[in-house]
């Protein structure tokens, strides 16, 4: 498969502009012309926009034609990262333990996926917006989490819905742990505002 020729999913943009700007698909509508149902179908990548239909959403939106294809995602639907991928590392810590942080999933989509291998800042506490999986592939962890301490060994899965603070510490030196969780740019939970 030739990676720079694959096509690219302008809705998902289209869709992460609306929302920033806190528009509604009928405000976008009005502004451009164009018809609320053609708007959704765009957002939802059932229907495909043409040039001069792209530029008339760029202009509702403040922004560029350009600018909304350079923050689409690639229309792909099989992306293989191989064990030694050294391209997708995050990074490892200095000093209080190492640790090596390597993302499961490229580029912009619905949902992020990691792997964390050693100990990591324990110290640090999370809060996603949306829900979060956490599962346990080697080793032991400890997880706080409303209040409660989980302890979590090799095959356990924790799973946390979306707004619950924790934080997790590695307590064997070589633990990997798999967090996925629904993106945040997704509007996965119930809040009021402009859909």
């Amino acid at each position: 498969m030739d990676e720079h020729k694959e096509t690219l999913r302008v809705g998902a943009a289209v869709r992460r502009r609306r929302r920033t700007l806190e528009l509604t698909l009928s405000a976008v509508a009005e502004r451009s012309g164009l018809s609320v149902p053609f708007l959704s179908q765009v957002e939802n990548e059932r229907a495909r926009p043409s040039n001069r239909s792209l530029e008339k959403v760029a202009d509702a939106l403040g922004t560029t034609a350009v600018e909304l294809l350079a923050a689409a995602d690639p229309a792909r639907t099989v992306d293989l990262v191989r064990a030694d991928d050294t391209s997708v590392e995050d990074g490892s810590a200095d000093g209080g333990g190492d640790f090596v942080v390597r993302s499961l999933v490229r580029g912009h989509h619905q949902m992020h996926a990691q792997e964390f291998v050693g100990d990591h800042d324990s110290g640090r506490e999370f809060q996603l917006r949306n829900d979060v999986l956490m599962h346990v592939t080697e080793g032991a962890v400890e997880v706080e989490a409303e209040g409660r301490a989980y302890r979590l060994v090799r095959g356990d899965t924790l799973y946390l819905t979306g707004g619950v603070r924790h934080r997790w510490r590695a307590t064997v030196a070589e633990a990997r742990v798999v967090v996925v969780a629904v993106a945040e740019h997704i509007d996965a939970v119930d809040e009021p505002g402009p859909k």
